[in-house]
Parts: C-alpha cells; structure tokens; sequence
C-alpha cells in the first residue's frame, strides 16, 4: 500500500505550513497554532510530541493534551476495582462479563482513562538515530499488560518466565521498527505461543490515582503450591535440603575466594 505522506513528498516543512494548506482549503481542523501537538490516535493508544514537549525539562501540561483520560490528580478519590479473565494468554472476559478483544480495549481504556492509568512521559530511540520525546496515553494496553504479567507469574515455571521477558526486549524492537513480516518475528510468536498454553486465570487489580495495584490472582494452573511455600510448619518441604544446594551452589565462588587468598 502507498503512503502519502505530504511532509516527506510535498514542499510543506513544518506545522504552520500544515496549518496554512488546510485553512487555505477550508479544512476542518480540531487544533489552533497553539495546541498543534503533533498526534497519533488508535484504538490501543494516543501519542503527544512537539510544541512545548521538544524540551524534556518542561512538565506535561495534562489538563490541554490528554484526551482518553485524566491526570492522577483529576482522578477519583474512591479505587476501582476490575477482574479480567484470559483463556491461554487471551483476555476473554472482564468482571465475568465475556468480550470480543475490541470491547475489552475500549472498556479498559474506559475504566484506566477515568483513574489516570498509562500515561507515561518517555525519550525515544528512533530507527534512524535520534532521539524523540513524547507524551502517551495507553491506559486499556496498561491494564492489559500489568495483568497479563501477574498471571504469568503462577502460571510459567522460572526459566521461562524470565527467558520470556528477555525477548521481549527484541520483540519491541522488531515491531517498532516495521519488522513485522520477518522470519524472526514469525519464530518468536510460535515460542510465545507455546508459552501460553496454561496462562488461563483471573486477575483483579486495584485502579487508583495512576496505580496498578494487584489485588488477586488464580489459575487452575497456578504453579504456587502454599503447602510447599508457607512459613507454617509443613511435612512437604525439609528446609536440611537446601544445606547441600548452597555448598555446591557457592562452590566456585568459594574457589575463587581461596585461590585469590593464596595470591
């Protein structure tokens, strides 16, 4: 697909110029020269750059830029609380009313605008080298990424929990800078699949005044045993068996110690 761009293709070079061929023609625009923030808006998120935001040392002034919620500040003195509900990996359901992934986006970005969740105030690495800072609003893909984590939590063994989050550092990478259709894209979603096959549970969490905070996790495929993990008196778990584990565990740390004393 061609995409026009008329910044890159037409002989106009900045905002005012933008500004100057849309009033020239009698387009509708919901911007002045003062608020000419330069925007992009979609289901998942909406994004702030330019004006007074080229400065990472001026604050953003959240009363003129936000749009799908407020500042922490404006937000309810009262919490909120939501339940969401993931089938492998997939939300399904929120507060045990089932939703199609469109209406589950636009009810959490409902319920995160309202309390000042995702916005984040960030200085980008661009693909062609600089550096960019902008102002977003993602407060839907906020609740949906905290609470997709804390599932993974009780439902993926260590090694993969952690080997996961480390590609997903590269992932990032691959979908900002286009790479969507690559071979390596294609091969990490398969890992990334395979990874979710149990993630299925229910997680609340507590809305308040820009905060996540967990409020109760469960999965019929929770890895957390309480009888191994109590602090009670148990029969599962002789605590004598860890006494060989940190002898052999340290041992090379030992050698080097000793090897470094002789020195």
């Amino acid at each position: 697909m061609k995409i026009i761009a008329p910044w890159r293709l037409w002989d106009i070079k900045s905002r005012d110029e933008e500004i100057d061929y849309a009033e020239a023609r009698n387009i509708p625009l919901k911007i002045s020269r003062e608020t000419s923030y330069s925007k992009d808006k979609n289901l998942w998120h909406l994004s702030h750059e330019g004006l007074d935001l080229e400065d990472p040392w001026n604050e953003p002034m959240f009363d003129k830029i936000l749009e799908m919620g407020v500042s922490p500040e404006q937000a309810p003195d009262a919490p909120t609380y939501v339940t969401i509900t993931f089938e492998k990996g997939v939300p399904v359901a929120i507060d045990g009313v089932a939703m199609d992934g469109v209406s589950i986006i636009r009810k959490l970005n409902e319920l995160g605008g309202a309390n000042g969740i995702g916005i984040t105030d960030i200085v980008e690495n661009r693909l062609v080298g600089m550096k960019s800072r902008g102002v977003y609003e993602t407060p839907g893909g906020t609740i949906l990424y905290h609470a997709h984590n804390k599932l993974e939590e009780i439902c993926l063994d260590k090694e993969t929990f952690h080997y996961k989050q480390t590609l997903a550092i590269k992932y990032a990478d691959l979908v900002y800078n286009g790479q969507w259709y690559t071979p390596l894209r294609e091969a990490m979603d398969a890992f990334i699949d395979s990874t979710q096959q149990t993630v299925t549970g229910d997680v609340r969490l507590k809305l308040y005044k820009g905060n996540i905070i967990d409020a109760g996790v469960r999965s019929p495929f929770s890895l957390y045993d309480e009888e191994i993990a109590t602090f009670s008196e148990d029969e599962v778990y002789d605590q004598t068996d860890a006494e060989g584990f940190i002898n052999l565990f340290g041992l090379p740390i030992k050698v080097r110690a000793m090897k470094e004393g002789r020195k």
